[in-house]
């Protein structure tokens, strides 16, 4: 019979995986146990998935406010300094604002407004038009910004991210003062030295700082970035991917990933004979068209992953095929064209019209939105993704 069913994809329940578990065995027996409770064969070029989350866990990679606070003295000493382009965001900035604001005495907050870099919402965008303000050019005061929107909350939480942030520097009693700009020049009309927060903008952001005159520039990912005796680290993202743990402890992105997930599917094909691909994920790359949220948070969608997983899709759009290069046939005959001219694709598809319409991603993005969206964030007790078929075309 002809098979009917391309990828499928599915979440593994986990058990609840702790500080010093070994991961690659978790993993590993994780599948195994899934194949057999579930009676599906494990073949090559299957997929499995890891989360960042579990991985960080199992490695311990955690920290404490009082170790970021003392990383940012270590920086800044008594200076006042600013942070600049923070996400609006208790479970990502929240905790990493009290860390910062710990030991400092006087901090610059300046957000960017209508929304944060991931989509969060200040103000909607439609009020600016109305107002006559023009967030690429005018810098607001809080005060300006209070009387220009008053006071809003995000729809989904319910939070006043302007009063929240202002709550955790009252708590340590700091002085401090808000600015509304997109322009990350602005911030050297107030201070010189600067924490850059911003994700996937942080290169430019701290080059245009140290090229118009800032003095000590870092970024988050410049903060426990280095190894010590007793904190964790993240040499590459510093404190970028990280998550609220407990009131006063953060979970980093995890570290060292390829050996993981090298060993992963060593382990796999020591077992069954079948080299599976391997990748540990975070945010997926998608965006909210309601929230307008875009979910990418972590700075990359995954840490590591195993070479089968470089490049990106080369596939041909079956619909252009169908109204276009055979719009004559019909049934079996079209079916069969199809199927030969896919067969004989080129293996780059670069500005083949045929191609139009695919997704022009990353495989690593795709299948990390594809776990992210799967496994949740909740409660579903699947950190672990198994995904088959999807290198299948139409052919198989």
């Amino acid at each position: 019979m002809e098979r009917m069913v391309g990828t499928v994809v599915r979440g593994l329940r986990a058990p609840i995986i702790k500080e010093g578990d070994d991961i690659v065995e978790v993993v590993v027996d994780t599948l195994m146990k899934a194949s057999e409770a579930e009676g599906f064969r494990i073949n090559d070029r299957d997929v499995i998935t890891v989360t960042e989350s579990v991985v960080a866990r199992a490695q311990g990679n955690y920290a404490s406010i009082n170790s970021i606070a003392k990383d940012v003295s270590s920086k800044f000493g008594k200076e006042e300094f600013a942070v600049i382009f923070p996400i609006l965001s208790r479970n990502r900035f929240g905790i990493i604002l009290r860390g910062i604001a710990k030991e400092a005495k006087k901090i610059y907050l300046m957000l960017s407004y209508p929304s944060d870099e991931v989509g969060n919402h200040l103000v909607d965008m439609d009020v600016l038009d109305i107002k006559g303000v023009n967030p690429w050019t005018d810098v607001l005061t809080e005060a300006q910004f209070r009387e220009y929107f008053g006071y809003n909350k995000h729809p989904f939480t319910g939070v006043d991210y302007i009063e929240y942030y202002k709550s955790i520097m009252d708590d340590y009693g700091i002085e401090y003062e808000i600015i509304f700009s997109n322009n990350p020049l602005t911030i050297l009309d107030y201070t010189k030295n600067v924490i850059a927060c911003d994700i996937h903008t942080r290169f430019r952001t701290k080059s245009l700082l140290k090229k118009y005159g800032g003095h000590k520039i870092y970024g988050l990912d410049d903060i426990l970035n280095v190894p010590t005796d007793h904190t964790g680290f993240n040499q590459e993202y510093g404190l970028l991917g990280s998550n609220k743990s407990t009131e006063d402890m953060i979970k980093l992105f995890p570290r060292d990933g390829q050996p993981i997930v090298e060993s992963i599917q060593s382990k796999v094909k020591e077992l069954t004979g079948k080299t599976i691909e391997v990748m540990i994920y975070g945010d997926g790359a998608f965006k909210d068209p309601v929230g307008k949220i875009w979910e990418l948070a972590d700075p990359v969608v995954s840490p590591a992953y195993t070479k089968g997983l470089e490049g990106t899709p080369s596939e041909v759009k079956l619909k252009y095929l169908a109204d276009n290069e055979f719009s004559h046939l019909n049934g079996a005959e079209l079916k069969s064209a199809i199927s030969e001219y896919i067969k004989n694709k080129d293996e780059s598809l670069v500005g083949n019209m045929a191609s139009q319409g695919t997704t022009p991603r990353r495989l690593t993005d795709l299948i990390g939105s594809l776990s992210d969206l799967t496994s949740g964030s909740g409660d579903k007790g699947t950190p672990i993704i198994y995904i088959q078929g999807y290198f299948d075309s139409y052919v198989k």
